[in-house]
């Protein structure tokens, strides 16, 4: 499973940031890898210059291999916490995609 990552235009992506987003999808990798092709990251800081709480976006969009994408997001104060949440999201949703495939069959 490839992940693609895509940081908006006020914020940076740190290798450290990149490394850790890697290591929360390896639980996704693991269940659901070989049903996926790809997860685009795309993070964004909502508030920009101004600051503020919850200001770290994280969407994640899972590509199923022939089916539409999925995705999930969070917003938290961290980049890292964003992820977290994110991540956790992701693997419900996917979790319910594919339930739903497979009860059907």
């Amino acid at each position: 499973m490839q992940v693609q990552i895509n940081p908006g235009p006020d914020i940076t992506v740190s290798e450290a940031l990149a490394d850790h987003l890697r290591k929360r999808l390896a639980t996704i990798d693991e269940r659901f890898g070989d049903r996926l092709t790809r997860i685009e990251a795309y993070f964004a800081d909502v508030n920009g210059p101004k600051g503020g709480e919850e200001n770290k976006q994280c969407k994640l969009e899972a590509r199923p291999r022939g089916l539409d994408p999925v995705a999930a997001e969070a917003l938290d104060e961290s980049a890292y916490d964003a992820v977290n949440t994110a991540v956790e999201r992701l693997e419900k949703v996917l979790d319910k995609r594919f339930g739903k495939l497979e009860d059907r069959h």
